[in-house]
């Protein structure tokens, strides 16, 4: 029976949303789960149940996600949500039928987007993210083959070369576009990252041993007609090219906040990684009243941070409703803090190995794909009086296509702010509004049923 009210409605069937999930339960929350996955896990443990764990952080994985199924919390996959009122009404479409619940509270448990990193030739076909070609190796177990190069930085990028390699995959090459001198920077941060830091060593060394150059470069270019069919990029000044089938991209990821900037909540900047977050207190609380973020969602941290989040969130909603004392609330809730701040130590580390790569794409490079914005559009509207990024919809329709702007945001931000001579951090974010994902007319009119 699918319940239309319930005490807790949960986005998200990734770390925090699956612990959230279970400890709501565990203290008597009627609680529904929706998640636009067809399975568990999220992005980190996508199709881990059918694939199986190979490491201890996917075993442990896999504990939860059982410990999920075996608690009596009703869940949608395939549950796309769309809009969420103040009076707690979700909105959401699944097997072409949009429904909706009524929640006393609602929890956020939507991670990370990848951060856009547009270089010349990234639209071509044959050029993917990181995250895309992961989720494939995942969901499908397809694997790299022939000429596949991937550009960036970040541990995705040495994680997903390791994993590729593991199943029989091929990588050509790495281009290292990080900051020589991060390094430098980073060591100050790097005892507290050690655990971290030595398990990038790991998935490095598995590269290493396969034989896949890493190469520190920089202006790396996707060139081809119809299709990728090579890259360039500078190494020490000098032009090099090499052919290419497969060119994957990553440059880190970034909190989504498509649905909490619909709702309203405030958010905050953060420098470090050159985006903005939620502004939640210490339960996973925003602004608005009733609406909870807990995970990736609300800062990044990684899948053991976000475990420990959703827990925290999940007796924070209990103690909001009435179902546990605050006393009980505080004593359950200092384990998982001591947990989150263990996982989230090593981050000052990564963030500052690992920060953004500058933004300043030639006046040519496609900025929105959905409208086919290029970079010389924005900065020509800068040039007219556009000030914002709400007003650059007017003059280019930037933001205005399908993605709602979940893609060309960062970057038309950074690209704005530039040409304005500003900070990113002093350029509205897009205003976004519901519904926040395309749905048809049949399915609004099936609300009326």
């Amino acid at each position: 029976m699918t319940r239309s009210e319930a005490d807790l409605v949960i986005v998200g069937a990734g770390p925090s949303g699956l612990a959230a999930g279970t400890e709501a339960a565990r203290l008597g929350l009627s609680t529904v789960l929706l998640d636009e996955n067809r399975a568990p896990g999220g992005r980190i443990w996508q199709a881990l149940e059918a694939r199986g764990a190979t490491d201890p952080d996917e075993a442990a994985g896999l504990d939860l996600i059982r410990a999920f199924a075996a608690s009596g919390v009703q869940t949608h996959y395939g549950a796309g949500v769309w809009g969420i009122e103040p009076n707690g009404t979700v909105f959401w479409s699944g097997g072409g039928a949009a429904n909706t619940l009524r929640a006393r509270r609602i929890l956020l448990a939507t991670g990370t987007t990848e951060r856009p990193m547009p270089i010349p030739g990234w639209t071509l076909p044959g050029v993917m993210t990181v995250g895309a070609a992961q989720i494939a190796l995942k969901t499908g177990g397809l694997v790299p083959d022939g000429a596949t190069w991937i550009a960036g930085q970040g541990p995705l990028v040495v994680l997903y070369a390791a994993q590729a390699i593991r199943a029989g995959g091929r990588i050509a090459g790495i281009l290292d576009l990080s900051d020589r001198s991060a390094r430098w920077r980073a060591l100050r941060h790097l005892l507290a990252a050690r655990a971290d830091a030595r398990q990038g060593l790991g998935w490095l060394w598995e590269v290493r041993r396969a034989g896949v150059p890493i190469i520190r470069a920089s202006g790396p270019r996707a060139e081809g007609d119809g299709g990728l069919r090579h890259i360039v990029f500078r190494v020490n000044g000098s032009l090099c090219w090499e052919s290419a089938d497969l060119l994957l991209l990553h440059d880190g990821v970034i909190p989504s906040i498509q649905l909490t900037r619909a709702l309203g909540c405030a958010h905050v900047w953060e420098e470090a990684r050159r985006c903005w977050r939620p502004q939640t207190d210490a339960w996973g609380e925003t602004t608005v009243p009733g609406i909870i973020v807990a995970g990736d969602g609300a800062g990044v941290g990684g899948a053991k941070a976000a475990v420990a989040s959703g827990r925290i969130a999940a007796l924070g909603c209990a103690h909001a409703l009435g179902f546990i004392d605050r006393a009980r609330r505080d004593a359950e809730a200092a384990p998982a803090r001591a947990e989150h701040r263990r996982a989230m130590a090593s981050r000052p580390f990564i963030d500052t190995l690992f920060a953004p790569r500058p933004v300043d794409p030639d006046d040519s490079v496609l900025i929105c794909r959905c409208e086919e914005v290029a970079a010389g559009q924005i900065r020509a509207a800068v040039k007219l009086g556009c000030s914002g990024l709400n007003q650059l919809k007017a003059y280019t329709r930037c933001g205005m296509g399908p993605c709602q702007g979940r893609m060309c945001g960062t970057t038309a931000a950074e690209v704005l702010a530039a040409a304005r001579d500003l900070h990113p951090r002093t350029v509205e974010p897009y205003r976004t509004r519901f519904p926040a994902r395309p749905l048809t007319v049949g399915e609004l009119a099936g609300l009326d049923r």
